[in-house]
């Protein structure tokens, strides 16, 4: 593959240079857009779903490991992309008969399977707004508050959940007057409809009618937001959106010279954007398979991962930092491991949430030793609302930047404060939240530019190809006692790094205080070695241990030492002894720091008490 741009040392990235576009307006305001021209989209998923299983229709398109009656997962379970095409049909035909359709959507609580790919093709089909619910509203958030809100707001006609045993008391919790069931498995004390059932239903020309009556504004999903500062808002995701974002890639990204069948490995749930619409859209242009993974970068789901990462081999792989922290340590102990995934692998990418120095160099080491060259490590940047706004087009020497517009989007920098706003513009870009339309109006602004809330700056102000870097949240700041700003972002990436390789995350607590206090969580192994203590050892133990508190107390100092005032310098630590769990981290894996501050509140106070215990450790 000829590629424009490959760098010596480096194994050729597959994207094309940037050109772009940069106004700077007499408000201090900017515009960036890349000059590239964006292909003809397709018209909606299904038309062009039904185009790759007319063109690969032997190939598989989603797997996932059989789970096994006792407990764990067997082996791969694979669907062809014709056995999907009848199976979604069947559905759609199903689901019209039913009654679903543009006001009558669908509702999916559990997590990705085979059968949930279909259900959410047939949703498309029949031209019902399908509703992808992160599992963690029903099993782990007992109150079901969450899950009742998303269900009042959307008011499906049919929720599709895989295991009815596991969801049965999510599924009480909920008004079901008028609501079809759906499951995969019965759930025992409920009446539901076996999935089996409806695909046995033979699709009639209703399904072409209805697929034919798509327009790029069909309304196709909603997704919703984390919720991490209030009720979780529905993001409306139509036809467009899911089209342009292939366009985009299509643009941008540089094609094999030879179509064969790649792979794509996925933790993460289908209620994010990056994985239900972005890979999935990725799997379907490409005639591709997705491998679901039921392994989570958790401490005792990783080893599944593992697993997998051993027999299946992405060309891109692209996950967020805490993923990564698990995976280096395993491919630093495990040499087979390491040559197998980067054997084939062109380039890896992650979340704009922070990737520490020292795992970027970490991952770049375990290149070079398994082929003797560097691998290309770029990121993208987006959210719910927007799809992918940036992309890293050339690979990174260092972690930070979030490189410059897709082709088709618009960036508007603005000024907010002391920082500058991304805003952007174009085909990816939601209309709007579901049924809300105060917040609607709020994030959009006079120039129909939707607002991130995220702040960039220029890489170096008078070369803007050189492209962006992550400033932080304009909304997650916060001010001192004195009131001094604290950009929370900025100085959660410097203490990352500062307090490599011990820390895995943290979190900046201060918000109306004298002083910033951190909460973080450290990486077992690095913590194991430095104490002395074995590696499965209590995390407390490594927590407690002196030379850990030394080690964390002196690097603080040097810290403070370059911080050059109150809006960086942290007076107290405290490293936490159990992971983050519930609202505590997003589902794709990031930090939620408003969710740790809430659940946390007796570690905060144990902080800023006046007369801090021996397990704080004072700057």
């Amino acid at each position: 593959m000829a590629l424009d741009h490959a760098r010596p040392g480096y194994r050729p990235l597959p994207i094309r240079k940037p050109k772009i576009r940069c106004e700077r307006r007499p408000d201090g305001s900017f515009i960036i857009e890349q000059a590239y021209e964006m292909p003809t989209a397709w018209r909606s998923i299904p038309h062009l779903f039904q185009a790759r299983a007319a063109e690969y229709a032997d190939r598989a398109f989603v797997a996932k490991r059989q789970a096994l009656p006792a407990g764990g997962w067997g082996d791969w379970r694979r669907m062809t992309y014709a056995t999907a095409l009848d199976g979604s049909r069947r559905l759609a035909q199903a689901f019209l008969d039913l009654g679903l359709g543009p006001d009558a959507g669908v509702m999916v609580l559990s997590g990705p399977s085979l059968d949930h790919a279909l259900v959410m093709m047939a949703a498309q089909m029949a031209r019902a707004p399908y509703a992808p619910i992160s599992p963690g509203y029903s099993l782990l958030d007992k109150s079901f508050s969450k899950l009742r809100h998303v269900f009042d707001l959307c008011r499906p006609r049919l929720i599709y959940v895989e295991n009815g045993a596991q969801f049965e008391a999510a599924l009480a919790s909920l008004p079901l007057d008028g609501v079809t069931v759906v499951t995969g498995s019965p759930a025992p004390a409920l009446h539901t409809t076996p999935l089996s059932d409806l695909l046995k239903t033979g699709a009639t020309a209703d399904v072409d009618a209805s697929i034919d009556r798509i327009t790029p504004d069909t309304f196709a999903k909603v997704i919703f937001t984390s919720g991490s500062t209030g009720a979780p808002k529905g993001v409306i995701q139509t036809q467009r959106m899911l089209t342009a974002i292939i366009a985009q890639h299509d643009a941008l990204y540089i094609a094999p010279e030879v179509n064969e069948p790649e792979a794509y490995l996925n933790w993460m749930p289908w209620s994010h954007v990056g994985s239900s619409n972005i890979v999935f859209g990725d799997v379907i242009n490409d005639g591709a398979c997705l491998y679901i993974d039921e392994g989570k970068p958790v401490a005792g789901q990783f080893d599944e991962t593992l697993r997998n990462l051993r027999e299946i081999q992405p060309r891109e792989f692209g996950s967020s930092p805490i993923f990564y922290s698990y995976m280096v340590a395993a491919m630093e102990a495990e040499p087979a491991l390491r040559d197998h995934f980067f054997s084939r692998l062109r380039y890896l990418n992650y979340s704009t949430a922070g990737l520490s120095q020292d795992l970027f160099d970490r991952l770049q080491a375990l290149s070079v030793a398994s082929t003797g060259q560097r691998i290309p490590i770029i990121t993208k940047y987006g959210s719910t609302e927007t799809q992918g706004v940036t992309i890293v087009s050339e690979p990174l020497d260092y972690t930070g930047p979030i490189g410059l517009p897709f082709p088709g989007i618009t960036v508007k920098l603005a000024p907010v404060g002391d920082k500058l706003e991304v805003r952007a513009k174009g085909d990816t870009i939601t209309p709007g939240y579901f049924k809300n339309p105060e917040a609607t109006a709020k994030s959009f602004d006079e120039e129909g530019f939707y607002c991130t809330g995220d702040a960039a700056r220029f890489v170096d102000p008078a070369d803007p190809v050189k492209g962006l870097f992550f400033d932080g949240r304009v909304t997650e700041n916060f001010k001192l006692a004195t009131g001094t700003w604290v950009s929370v972002g900025t100085l959660r990436l410097e203490l990352i790094e500062n307090l490599s390789p011990l820390i895995e995350d943290c979190v900046i607590a201060g918000e109306n205080r004298d002083d910033i206090c951190v909460m973080a969580w450290p990486r077992r192994a690095d913590a194991a070695e430095m104490s002395g203590l074995a590696k499965d050892a209590p995390l407390a133990d490594l927590c407690a241990a002196p030379s850990v508190a030394a080690w964390l107390k002196d690097r603080l100092a040097g810290h403070n030492a370059r911080a050059g005032g109150s809006s960086r310098r942290v007076a107290r630590l405290l490293l936490l002894d159990v992971p983050p769990q519930g609202e505590e981290i997003a589902d794709k894996g990031y930090i939620n720091q408003r969710g740790v501050l809430k659940t946390r509140a007796d570690q905060v106070a144990r902080l800023y008490a006046a007369q801090p215990d021996s397990g704080v450790i004072v700057a």
